[in-house]
């Protein structure tokens, strides 16, 4: 089965917290899914390669968990466009996640990463399915 918890920014370390607590009680995977937001004059998101990656992650974990496997997904929006090219953006600088682009999917286990897909892999589901297993 498979729980999605949404997030930003701003909320990201409660959410994470609440998520790994979750996880743990339940023997969960934790999937940290980094997206940009939605743009209302485009009807989608700002970036191409999360409207790409988006549905096939979301593929991939209703398939492992129709396998059984419990997965809960932390969805965490990033903000606008100019909001995340900001080298100063908060999820770009925190050290534990170093994140450089989005989409980026990251197993996280024990509070750190395990595995993870940066932006130009994160929609290959051969890659997804292999950080799930």
């Amino acid at each position: 089965m498979a729980e999605v918890v949404n997030a930003s920014a701003d909320n990201f370390e409660v959410a994470l917290k609440d998520s790994e607590q979750r996880s743990q009680q339940g023997s969960a995977i934790l999937l940290l899914l980094f997206l940009a937001d939605h743009d209302a004059a485009l009807g989608r998101s700002w970036c191409p390669d999360c409207v790409r990656a988006e549905p096939v992650i979301n593929k991939a974990i209703e398939s492992s968990s129709r396998k059984g496997r419990t997965v809960r997904l932390l969805r965490v929006y990033v903000g606008d466009r100019p909001t995340w090219r900001s080298p100063s953006h908060p999820l770009r600088i925190d050290r534990r996640l170093q994140l450089k682009g989005v989409p980026t999917l990251i197993r996280w286990e024990n509070g750190s990463i395990i595995g993870r897909l940066e932006d130009y892999e994160a929609h290959l589901e051969n890659k997804i399915e292999e950080l799930l297993s």
